[in-house]
């Protein structure tokens, strides 16, 4: 092979490992931002169950049942 060659076979190469590369982080992307709503809804919905609670005792302070 020449030199040329080799360079354009390399350049080919790159070019294809970028590429894919650029699909990858768009789907990383797309899944980040759907784990973020996720993660956004489950906060609010674990906000509106402490609001929803706040008149009782935390479990945590409650004596077992055996007391």
């Amino acid at each position: 092979m020449t030199d040329t060659q080799d360079l354009e076979e390399r350049i080919a190469h790159l070019t294809r490992s970028v590429d894919d590369l650029s699909d990858i982080v768009a789907r990383q992307e797309r899944d980040i931002e759907l784990l973020k709503r996720r993660l956004m809804m489950l906060m609010e919905r674990e906000a509106e169950r402490e609001v929803e609670g706040a008149g009782s005792i935390p479990l945590a302070d409650q004596r077992p049942p055996h007391w």
